[in-house]
């Protein structure tokens, strides 16, 4: 299938097909005309894909994650499952800081309320 056609199928631009493809996740055939064609199962391979990279993945961590899929053995699924584990790592730091500082700003809302307040008691005094 054509590219728009792969597009279409995997409710994805064509746009974002290119960039899969200049990372090295998805790879094509040429015409002779230079058109590129795809796989029917390049539509699942796009879907997951899009799930890795809305679970917060990187181009790069999919590349590393994708020798499972293509090639499955002990080796490729250890290997991804220490990556995953690596990113999980990384997502609950991301998480814990992003805590921190929503606490911070609860810390500053809280004294900006209480501040208020006391503005609108001076001025109705």
């Amino acid at each position: 299938m054509r590219i728009g056609e792969l597009a279409k199928a995997a409710d994805v631009s064509v746009r974002s097909l290119r960039y899969y493809e200049e990372q090295g996740l998805l790879t094509s055939t040429r015409s002779p005309s230079g058109q590129r064609h795809f796989r029917e199962a390049d539509i699942d391979r796009v879907g997951f894909i899009q799930r890795l990279y809305a679970a917060g993945l990187s181009s790069r961590t999919i590349m590393e994650l994708l020798p499972c899929v293509d090639a499955p053995s002990e080796a490729t699924s250890d290997a991804a499952m220490e990556r995953m584990e690596q990113e999980r790592e990384r997502l609950s730091a991301h998480i814990a800081e992003l805590i921190r500082t929503r606490d911070a700003l609860d810390g500053l809302m809280a004294t900006n309320r209480a501040h208020r307040k006391t503005l609108r008691r001076a001025t109705a005094a």
